[in-house]
């Protein structure tokens, strides 16, 4: 249950809301009409500049924050950049502990140092956990201590409902938020740190060749939007904090829980598009503001079965676009919209709102620090083919060792050469008169040793190559 506390001129209005949103909004002559309220996930509407809540359904339920963690992870490095810490050129490093957290991530080998600055962008855009947990070291000095400065910072804020145990949102069962306290620390990035809001619009990043991209997908997609972070673990769903501004309004909306990346991309554009509405105002002038929203209690909600279970048809990702129930919302009686808009319909492919940000490894792009940065690909085995599976191994042909080491299964240097795979010469001999061998073997000799010694060398595993990065111009 949400619960608005609401005052007006000296007077306390209260009013207690069940399931506030989407689904009770049907009863409205401005509402969403949406699919049955069973598969309602946490939604929230907020304008940025006021705090005031224009939608809410189940915005105080607990909920798995999974990689909207990361905006915390920003949030207290862009404290420590304000109060001169550090600054987005300190070289942060990458530990064991970073290079051991599973994907998404860069995969930097122990070792590499990036920038602040650089390790920010691939943390919001690639949702890198590696970098969060670099920044999180880095910044915080040690683990533990930047994740009491998280929590710190949360309570600080007024973010009652979450908890944190890592910086990158990965699976913890302490780790927990809710729709109403994402928004809070959403507006505070927005409002305390504007100079750096940019940071959460980036459609793609650029290292060296690779271009990697955004998986918010309302960044050059839906007119307005201007980033925030998307988030994605079994037991959350597919979550999302999105940001968009037209003309002097500013409007943010929270996604909870959906089935799929597609699915929380067009929810959250209709979510969006319904805060631009200025003809439709269920509050009028006592919107409550967040600060009046109460969070509740309980163990947030495991989506694991609807979003991985058994009858789902592709492995569930960060990068998941599968189609979904998300195409049934419309934006009925939404002032001049229609009835039949649709939140595929609210997208579109916009220009390129800028072009791939350059990030790299080191104080400045080298192509040679990016080289080191990564580890050696691991060698390949050839499997076995069709023609010999199943068969024992035959006599094995010696192998030429250029370090002087003779392989121990490998021939004297000066035993005869052991017979081709390929050749048949092994019948003829018994064949022929005792007087003809003599000639046979003298010319065979050298195609055999050469069949020997070349054929069965097994290819040496191709060396890594790396994308070339220019040096900086001399200053």
């Amino acid at each position: 249950m949400t619960r608005f506390s609401l005052s007006r001129t000296g007077n306390v209005f209260a009013a207690t809301w069940t399931r506030l949103g989407l689904a009770a909004l049907l009863a409205a002559p401005l509402a969403f009409a949406a699919v049955p309220a069973a598969k309602a996930t946490p939604a929230l509407v907020i304008e940025v500049d006021s705090g005031k809540v224009l939608l809410a359904e189940d915005a105080t339920k607990p909920w798995y924050p999974a990689s909207v963690t990361k905006l915390m992870t920003a949030y207290v490095t862009f404290k420590a950049i304000r109060d001169g810490r550090i600054t987005p050129e300190t070289l942060v490093t990458v530990t064991e502990t970073a290079a051991a957290q599973a994907p998404s991530k860069m995969g930097f080998k122990v070792g590499t140092q990036v920038t602040v600055d650089n390790a920010l962008k691939m943390m919001l855009v690639k949702s890198a956990n590696d970098m969060a947990v670099v920044l999180a070291e880095g910044v915080g000095g040690s683990f533990p201590a930047f994740i009491a400065e998280m929590n710190a910072s949360a309570r600080e804020l007024g973010m009652d409902g979450t908890h944190y145990d890592n910086p990158n949102g990965l699976p913890s069962p302490g780790q927990i938020t809710t729709a109403r306290d994402l928004a809070i620390l959403a507006r505070a990035l927005l409002t305390e740190f504007p100079e750096r809001s940019d940071m959460f619009r980036i459609p793609a990043i650029k290292l060296g060749n690779a271009v990697i991209r955004n998986y918010n997908k309302l960044i050059d997609s839906y007119p307005g939007a201007d980033g925030m972070k998307t988030g994605f673990i079994c037991a959350s769903g597919f979550n999302l904090v999105a940001s968009a501004r037209r003309g002097d309004k500013h409007v943010l909306a929270v996604v909870l829980g959906t089935s799929s990346g597609r699915a929380r991309t067009e929810q959250a554009a209709l979510l969006l598009e319904k805060g631009f509405q200025h003809s439709w105002k269920i509050f009028g002038a006592v919107a409550p503001t967040l600060d009046s929203l109460r969070n509740e209690g309980g163990p947030p909600t495991d989506m694991r079965a609807q979003v991985c279970g058994g009858k789902r048809k592709n492995t569930a990702s960060e990068d998941d676009d599968t189609p979904s129930t998300a195409s049934s919302f419309v934006a009925a009686g939404m002032g001049e919209l229609g009835d039949n808009v649709t939140g595929a319909s609210l997208l579109q492919k916009l220009p390129p709102s800028m072009p791939p940000v350059e990030v790299w490894v080191g104080p400045f792009p080298s192509a040679e620090a990016l080289a080191a940065a990564y580890p050696p690909p691991p060698a390949q085995k050839k499997p076995p083919t069709a023609k010999n599976k199943g068969k024992k191994p035959g006599p094995q042909t010696a192998i030429i060792d250029t370090t002087g080491t003779t392989p121990p299964d490998a021939a004297p240097p000066d035993a005869a050469p052991p017979p081709s795979p390929t050749a048949k010469p092994a019948a003829k001999p018994a064949a022929k008169p005792a007087a003809k061998p003599a000639a046979k073997p003298a010319a065979k000799p050298a195609t055999s040793a050469s069949a020997a010694t070349a054929k069965p060398l097994p290819k040496p595993a191709p060396a890594p190559t790396y994308p070339t990065v220019p040096p900086p111009p001399p200053q």
